[in-house]
């Protein structure tokens, strides 16, 4: 049985912003369903023309983009709530890949309907709007990362940015939080090689500040990991959830 959008799980995280029950019954129309993907399977390709829009309910993914000499540039880590499939909905096709890594629930949404569901709900449209505003933000900052931090700034970015997110989402418990993605996931998000990685990786573990190890990520203080990255603010802004 689809979730029903008054019962979503989600609403109830301090990570996205309160709906009215307006809102809550916006969603719940503009919803046409429900698709559980298993781990490894492709939910959008890069040059596609989806017909459909979705949210991560639950389950992590990756956005990644291939180059035509099959190198991988991994854009994002996808979290629950996480939007996913804007760019073919507004430019016609998709510019990136996306795919499962954990068992993934989604929330579908026509995507012809989304012009009708902007224009009916401006207070909805305005929140795709923050939201993009947002990813170009990150990307942004990614590319900052890329070109500007050493390895051990970079992988300390990476890590402080998806546990901030996931202490907003409540995965984090004892200082620890589901990271399933592999080591090639975060050197193809950084830019840097696999072995380089992996010794960056040991550097942190050695100074106690953070391991990732069988799919946990662990921190023991994230305002010291979050210094090493020169990452100054490491509060994490509401988001509006579709």
């Amino acid at each position: 049985m689809a979730t029903k959008c008054k019962q979503c799980p989600l609403r109830l995280q301090h990570q996205f912003l309160p709906m009215s029950q307006d809102e809550v019954n916006a969603m719940q129309r503009f919803k046409v369903g429900e698709l559980v993907v298993d781990a490894g399977a492709p939910i959008l390709m890069q040059g596609s023309n989806s017909p459909q829009l979705f949210t991560a309910l639950h389950g992590m993914g990756l956005r990644y983009k291939y180059l035509e000499n099959g190198k991988r540039q991994v854009v994002n880590f996808i979290l629950p709530g996480d939007f996913i499939g804007l760019q073919a909905g507004v430019m016609g096709e998709m510019g990136h890949s996306v795919e499962a890594t954990t068992k993934m629930t989604l929330c579908v949404f026509d995507r012809s309907a989304i012009w009708n569901f902007f224009k009916d709900n401006p207070e909805r449209a305005f929140s795709v709007t923050w939201l993009a505003a947002i990813e170009e933000h990150f990307l942004g900052d990614a590319l900052a990362t890329v070109g500007q931090r050493d390895a051990l700034q970079s992988v300390a970015w990476a890590l402080a940015k998806v546990y901030l997110r996931g202490q907003q989402l409540n995965m984090v418990s004892k200082s620890q939080m589901p990271l399933p993605f592999r080591q090639q996931d975060l050197a193809d998000a950084l830019g840097l090689s696999l072995v380089h990685t992996n010794k960056t990786l040991a550097k942190l573990r050695d100074r106690q500040l953070a391991q990732w190890s069988d799919g946990v990520l662990s921190i023991a203080d994230i305002d010291k990991l979050a210094a090493i990255a020169m990452i100054e603010d490491t509060t994490v802004p509401p988001r509006p959830l579709l």
